[in-house]
């Protein structure tokens, strides 16, 4: 699309001009108008135009005088002149300063029609032009980004491309720190990242031959004047409500000391979970840190030995206790490190006992594995409690139901050996040394059947087999079975077997003598 801006003292000139630029196949986007050349110059100022077509002899400011301006204010705009004078004079000053054709009045439709037409070919040339230099020009910026940022990573490169590449951007490389931005994040936080924000206020801070963006991911990286204020670009990131951890280091001359530099700020940026509070980490945060240190494997023992109880708070007491901000502020961050190790072997050694008896359950302990997985120390830490308040849970149902099962074998022992003599749920409850209603509940849910079906059922079996295979009376079987009277016992036979006992012998009888009869028979 293209704007075209006429200026022209006499109005009836304007709107023709106008009314035959209409007219063309031209893919316009806007006509100005102007009187004078002090009128276009403003139109110019405030607008985006490629092409004038201005008069020459006009009060005020004449069409020269508008060419001049613009060229000094190095507004870039193409130029057709229209005149009432031939004189080559005029023709000639306006070519100097760059018009694309110069036209006399009356100006002819097809005239200016070939002048615009081929203006505006040159127009679509250029931009296509200048498109695509700058398409190279970036490809080329990037391929060197990406070049400098292997070198920063540990690729070799010679002698000759460092020269030449510090050359580029010598400011800079004279004097400059390497700056990490890692902004805070939540687990499964909504929304995109600040990076782009976060690098536009970085050039912003430092200007753009005092920044250079190494790397967008997985963290920016920048190198960045050394001179300025190592506060400024937290309080401007601060300012813009961009909530982000910067982490520098030490200042460096020379773009040799690239490599080194990655790898302190690397190392810097583990410290910063360490200082989850601060918003800038610099060299001296680490520097003061021990070197020396024991883990505590005592506590460690002392916290695993808690599993299977009741005490999950004492659990969440001993992480707190352990990974307490004033402990790892002390030493190194390896020893977090290897704090955040000697945990996981600890839960793998506990889950292997219990893996069999966990059927689908399961414990997430490779998420615990590596603590820079994590925005921050304190999500590792929540994450580490979660799996140690589940390992607690599993081991203590795991326990439970050991004994539980131990418990329900004593039980089923003693009601087979004593179910001839008067028992009830509280005589097993006690012989098992448990509550009378957990017992309850427990052997319910275990066995399938209350205790009371479960002592009639094993004395109706025993009851069965002596009806079937003695002599003795119904009564004297109601007694032997642990039935204090004959009619309960019948009643219970009749609920359970829709007969009476005594019919229940005639009819074992008649099975037993057709069974022997069967056999003399065979032989």
């Amino acid at each position: 699309m293209i704007n075209i801006l006429i200026v022209d003292d006499q109005k009836h000139i304007r709107d023709g001009l106008q009314a035959m630029l209409r007219q063309f196949p031209l893919e316009l986007d806007a006509v100005y108008c102007a009187a004078n050349g002090v009128e276009a110059l403003n139109i110019l100022r405030r607008h985006s135009i490629q092409l004038v077509i201005t008069d020459i002899m006009m009060p005020d400011m004449d069409g020269l005088e508008l060419m001049a301006h613009t060229k000094e204010e190095r507004i870039k705009v193409e130029y057709l002149i229209i005149s009432g004078y031939s004189d080559f004079a005029y023709a000639q000053k306006a070519i100097g300063l760059g018009a694309k054709g110069y036209l006399l009045k009356p100006v002819k439709r097809e005239d200016l029609q070939t002048a615009v037409e081929h203006v505006w070919q040159e127009i679509k040339t250029r931009q296509a032009l200048s498109r695509n230099m700058k398409h190279v020009s970036r490809r080329a910026k990037e391929a060197d980004r990406k070049e400098l940022c292997m070198y920063m990573q540990g690729a070799a490169n010679d002698e000759a491309w460092i020269i030449q590449t510090q050359q580029q951007n010598p400011d800079l490389w004279r004097h400059y720190r390497l700056c990490l931005l890692r902004e805070d994040m939540w687990i499964n936080q909504p929304g995109a990242s600040s990076a782009h924000s976060m690098e536009s206020i970085a050039y912003r801070v430092y200007g753009r031959r005092g920044c250079m963006c190494l790397q967008h991911g997985p963290h920016l990286i920048l190198a960045v004047a050394a001179d300025v204020d190592t506060g400024a670009l937290p309080a401007a990131l601060k300012a813009e409500q961009i909530d982000a951890t910067t982490v520098m280091t030490s200042p460096q001359k020379g773009l040799k000391g690239l490599p080194a530099s990655y790898t302190q700020v690397l190392e810097l940026y583990r410290h910063s979970y360490l200082f989850p509070d601060k918003r800038c980490i610099l060299p001296s945060h680490a520097d003061r840190l021990e070197q020396q240190w024991e883990l505590p494997y005592e506590e460690i023992y002392a916290l695993f030995q808690l599993i299977g109880t009741k005490n999950s708070g004492k659990i969440a007491q001993g992480i707190s206790s352990m990974f307490h901000k004033d402990v790892l502020q002390r030493y190194h961050i390896r020893y977090t490190q290897q704090l955040c190790r000697a945990m996981v072997e600890m839960f793998e050694e506990y889950e292997r006992v219990i893996r069999p008896y966990m059927g689908e359950e399961a414990l997430d302990i490779d998420c615990l594995r590596n603590l820079f997985d994590y925005p921050g120390i304190r999500d590792y830490i929540q994450s580490l409690q979660q799996q140690l308040l589940r390992l607690n849970q599993f081991y203590y149902e795991f326990k439970c139901s050991y004994r539980n099962s131990q418990d329900l074998n004593e039980a089923i022992r003693f009601i087979h050996e004593s179910y001839h003599k008067p028992l009830d749920l509280a005589m097993v409850s006690n012989h098992v040394s448990l509550n009378y209603a957990y017992f309850s509940n427990l052997f319910k849910k275990n066995i399938g059947k209350g205790f009371a079906e479960y002592l009639r059922d094993v004395r109706l079996d025993k009851a069965r087999r002596l009806l079937a295979e003695t002599e003795h009376k119904i009564v004297e079987v109601a007694a032997m079975v642990g039935y204090e009277s004959y009619k309960s016992f019948t009643r219970a036979f009749r609920d359970v077997m829709n007969m009476q006992p005594t019919e229940y012998r005639v009819l074992m009888r008649r099975k037993y003598e057709r069974e022997d009869k069967y056999q003399d028979t065979a032989l």
